[in-house]
């Protein structure tokens, strides 16, 4: 039987030993903070990356990340060949957040005469992380490299994700929003939700206080019947109360519910205390 490995990038907030489990491969986006460099999940865990920012002096260079390079695309594609795959369906973040998406298609016309499927999510975190689970257990009853990367394109558009910010602030510094738009949030104390649309993320709305932040969450994840669920959280972000709203209101069975920290490759842009989920909608 033809086998199909799995390839994705760090920005999907996927756990190493989650994705291990399922047989998937996380390419690293890089990770800086000031001078120093990191493969994220490689070389700095999600642990270490949140010890590392909330110890971070008001002065010090805010952490940036960038994209996974063409080469280390190249190097996750050859060993999923020497390891026996014969053919790969990878996925990546949108597009138009990260050069990623690129990098993963220029490593893949590296190697001629491979069968290699790239696709763009167009959304990002989880989004595609689950993404890759529905194909992992497609790849794992036998479907073909090709059928898996079509149903996999059909069902990008079944994702949804929403998160509440504790802050602004850290989306102003990641340049993600304006100067102005922060301090003004700051004064007052709102608290906003951002999604991912088009391939882009976008504020859909702002609310003043966290529980009130939080409860506009949960009505946006769980409007439609879902098929399964990622709860997504920084530091501080009080989930388990989350979780257990979210599992009530949504009506999903537990084992379908996942919950995981946000990474080094997604949290410089949310900051600590936020919350939410992507969720992937029932067909």
């Amino acid at each position: 039987m033809p086998r199909v490995a799995i390839v994705i990038d760090s920005a999907s907030d996927m756990p190493p030993e989650v994705a291990a489990r399922q047989g998937i491969s996380i390419v690293p986006l890089e990770v800086s903070f000031g001078e120093e460099r990191f493969r994220a999940l490689v070389d700095l865990t999600t642990d270490q990356f949140w010890e590392r920012l909330l110890a971070l002096p008001p002065d010090a260079p805010f952490p940036t990340t960038a994209a996974a390079s063409p080469g280390e695309f190249q190097a996750a594609f050859e060993g999923a060949f020497d390891r026996g795959a014969d053919s790969i369906v990878c996925i990546t973040i949108s597009a138009d957040l990260s050069g990623t998406y690129k990098s993963a298609v220029i490593g893949a016309g590296m190697l001629e005469g491979r069968e290699i499927h790239v696709i763009d999510s167009r959304t990002a975190s989880m989004g595609f992380g689950m993404l890759a689970q529905v194909a992992a257990e497609l790849a794992e009853e036998g479907v073909s490299a090709q059928e898996i990367a079509r149903v996999i394109e059909d069902r990008k558009s079944d994702v949804d994700l929403y998160v509440t910010l504790d802050t602004l602030e850290y989306l102003r510094r990641g340049g993600r929003i304006s100067g102005a738009s922060a301090a003004v949030g700051g004064l007052l104390s709102i608290k906003p939700i951002i999604t991912v649309v088009d391939g882009l993320v976008k504020k859909i709305d702002q609310v003043r206080t966290r529980g009130r932040a939080r409860e506009r969450t949960l009505e946006l994840l769980t409007q439609r019947p879902l098929e399964r669920a990622t709860i997504l959280h920084t530091t501080h972000a009080e989930v388990e109360a989350f979780q257990d709203q979210f599992q009530q209101r949504s009506g999903l069975d537990p084992s379908r519910i996942q919950t995981m920290t946000v990474g080094p490759s997604v949290g410089p842009h949310l900051g600590p205390g936020a919350v939410g989920a992507t969720v992937l909608l029932k067909r």
